[in-house]
């Protein structure tokens, strides 16, 4: 099977420069585009063509991959792209929507003969640097099999469902994530207030069924203390909001959700740009005298 070499990259963020650098030590050609053109020159160096306007980034890709802030976004990206896109592209988006915007972004496309995958990931900014995202498609079988390779050399990507489908997984990822943030945080802050150390509870529990990624790496960030960006407390709120539209849209109720999104909430004024282990702040605030190590906040 012959798998597509042009590749078009919108969106060199925080995410989306990693993601592009992957494509391209895995030998893709890319164009890269940003609209703050500066974002895009960065990766010159590494091989990436960088084009100054969307129609130059487009018109020859075979495939378009767009890592945008939220779904207006895109949305607007892909109206002003479809002009140009050459017949047959195959759209991609990684970024986190809801999957109403995603259903309509794939109808859009494909009335314009074009293809659509939603493949929202987690894992952050190291599993991008890492090529290890979880990577959550939802698209044809066919379309999946254009891409899958293209797909592995930014992570472990994964067919769940149709078009939509990429983002419902996410949400579900993004459910757990925020929710176990929270129960890490309170265990941590019980630990401590009861007496112990909570630190050494910690080592105490891992490698039993309280083991988690979040348990390991972000409970290692509250006891430090270290609220420096990797997921933010601004995308968390987004995504907590987007789970409640979907749980709204398939008509069940989700109250531990509704909970954690009233936590992140409480603080996406003061900590919007915050690592979401911030959750531990949002937790002190509810315990005021109460407070997790001993050591300043590091936020930036």
């Amino acid at each position: 099977m012959t798998f597509p070499t042009k590749i078009a990259f919108l969106g060199i963020g925080l995410m989306g420069e990693p993601m592009a650098r992957r494509l391209l030590q895995a030998g893709y050609f890319v164009t890269v585009w940003n609209r703050t053109l500066s974002k895009a020159q960065v990766l010159q160096a590494a091989g990436a063509q960088v084009a100054a306007s969307l129609p130059d980034a487009v018109s020859d890709a075979e495939i378009v991959i767009s890592m945008l802030e939220a779904g207006p976004v895109v949305a607007g990206l892909i109206g002003d792209a479809l002009p140009d896109l050459r017949p047959g592209a195959l759209w991609i988006d990684m970024s986190s929507t809801q999957q109403v915007e995603a259903q309509q972004f794939h109808a859009r496309l494909a009335g314009a003969g074009h293809g659509f995958i939603d493949a929202p990931v987690s894992g952050g900014v190291g599993g991008a640097q890492a090529g290890s995202l979880a990577i959550m498609a939802g698209g044809s079988g066919s379309d999946y099999a254009r891409v899958e390779t293209l797909l592995a050399a930014m992570g472990r990507p994964t067919l769940v469902g149709p078009a939509g489908s990429g983002q419902v997984a996410k949400l579900c990822n993004q459910l757990i994530v925020g929710t176990t943030l929270n129960i890490v945080a309170e265990a941590l802050l019980l630990a401590q207030a009861a007496g112990a150390d909570a630190a050494a509870v910690r080592t105490a529990i891992r490698g039993g069924f309280a083991e988690s990624r979040i348990l390991e790496v972000h409970g290692q960030r509250m006891l430090e203390r270290n609220f420096v960006a990797g997921g933010q407390v601004k995308s968390q709120v987004k995504d907590m909001h987007n789970i409640l539209a979907a749980a709204a849209a398939a008509h069940v109720t989700l109250p531990v959700t509704q909970l954690v999104t009233q936590r992140y909430e409480s603080i996406a004024e003061t900590y919007p740009t915050a690592d979401h282990a911030a959750a531990l702040l949002a937790l002190e605030a509810l315990n005021p005298g109460q407070r997790l190590g001993d050591g300043p906040d590091k936020l930036a």
